[in-house]
């Protein structure tokens, strides 16, 4: 009788699951009837898909080389590694729309351009450009014609922690939990395919996953899920921003840690919050002055920060940082994009600038113009013609990063053996 009632409970439990989830596919589903509201997280593992915004279209025009202003003159082979990366982790559907599919179906083509690639001498910049005006065509990339689009920039962070908890070190880095879980909209309606909901079971009923302000709060306390503690919450708040760091452990070991899920709550850019609240001009905002201005307010500093409800686990990293396509990012070339639009590892153009630096000495911008490897994607990152740069570790490239919001125009380098990208 107990193994009778047993399994009855268990079968009561399931199909109390399986109904919390059918109603909460049908809110989400008229949710994003009315608002088509876009989720997306930087990482190695995705955890919701973003929705695009209906004004946002993929459209190329055919272009050359000579279209392509610093080809000639970029060190191009330095692209070369974030390249192989990606042969490592080549196209797979669900990124990049058609044209991802398109790639991730000509796996015999992708691999043959790999081992090209492979042959080139390190360092190479002449027998490198030779390959991609070989087997490569360049597509001017627009947002429905709109050439130009926005260009920022992201490193790794550096921040000091301690495995246990001791004062100073009393903010947790967390793992991702278990509770999660995820609806795909695609199981309920078929044309919702891959767009994803992140939530839990509450009180019997699929609700959303615990925002930051509860988690900060002590939410997750008490569950094993600390897997290093810190002392600052300001750089936490930036490293979680940032997707990927280095923290910094007493006895000057390192440990990197890189994205390992996110809570399922839209990212805010807090930027904008001082903006409308009048704490900053839109021309000021940058890392830095906004992290100036949670330091020296330090009594609002956390409603401000919990404006952004979404908060990002970790893992620990054995190497580099890895991006959302699964390998490695190469600083001055890993890019991360609209993953909607684009596809992983096709090389890419971009033609932009760099900001003014005056805390090293750069007081003007200076041109941007170089080959690119999409290797991730970003919360804020929407629209084919939108990119971040991934800038590596250290203060040089946290000033860039911090400071870049340049514009830039885009090129995608489509491989010559297949149809024009006007066919899919």
């Amino acid at each position: 009788m107990r193994a009778v009632a047993f399994w009855r409970r268990l079968a009561l439990a399931t199909a109390g699951l399986a109904v919390a989830a059918c109603a909460v596919a049908y809110w989400a589903l008229a949710q994003l009837r009315e608002s088509p509201a876009a989720i997306a997280v930087r990482g190695a593992v995705p955890v919701t898909v973003p929705v695009a915004p209906p004004e946002d279209r993929l459209v190329v025009s055919a272009a050359s080389f000579a279209d392509l202003e610093g080809f000639q003159t970029d060190r191009v082979s330095e692209a070369l590694p974030a390249l192989l990366g990606s042969c490592i982790g080549r196209p797979k559907e669900g990124s990049g729309g058609n044209l991802g599919t398109v790639l991730a179906g000509a796996s015999d083509l992708w691999r043959a351009l790999c081992r090209d690639a492979a042959a080139l001498p390190p360092g190479d910049d002449a027998a490198v450009r030779r390959f991609l005006e070989q087997k490569f065509s360049p597509w001017q990339i627009t947002n429905r014609g709109d050439r130009e689009g926005l260009f920022t920039g992201y490193y790794e962070p550096e921040i000091a922690g301690a495995r246990k908890k001791k004062a100073p070190f009393v903010h947790p880095v967390y793992l991702a939990p278990r509770d999660q879980l995820v609806v795909d909209l695609g199981d309920f309606k078929g044309d919702l395919a891959g767009r994803k909901i992140t939530g839990m079971m509450r009180g019997g009923t699929f609700r959303p996953y615990w925002d930051r302000a509860e988690i900060e709060s002590g939410a997750l306390s008490g569950r094993g899920l600390e897997m290093l503690w810190v002392e600052d919450p300001v750089a936490l708040f930036f490293l979680q921003i940032q997707g990927s760091g280095r923290v910094v452990l007493p006895d000057g070991s390192i440990v990197r840690i890189g994205y390992a899920g996110q809570n399922g709550h839209d990212y805010t850019a807090i930027g904008k919050v001082l903006i409308e609240r009048g704490e900053l001009t839109r021309e000021a905002v940058s890392l830095q002055t906004i992290r100036h201005w949670l330091r020296t307010h330090p009594a609002e500093a956390d409603e401000v920060m919990r404006a952004n409800r979404s908060y990002v686990f970790f893992r620990v990293l054995p190497g580099a940082p890895v991006g959302a396509a699964g390998v490695e990012l190469t600083p001055g070339r890993s890019l991360a994009i609209d993953s909607r639009f684009l596809p992983y590892g096709l090389p890419l153009w971009l033609d932009s600038t760099l900001p003014a630096l005056p805390e090293l000495g750069r007081l003007e911008e200076t041109p941007l113009r170089r080959l690119m490897v999409p290797q991730d994607r970003g919360g804020a990152i929407k629209g084919p013609v939108r990119g971040d740069l991934f800038w590596g570790a250290g203060a040089e490239a946290e000033a860039i990063a911090g400071r870049m919001k340049q514009p830039g125009r885009l090129w995608l380098l489509w491989p010559k053996a297949l149809p024009p990208p006007t066919a899919f």
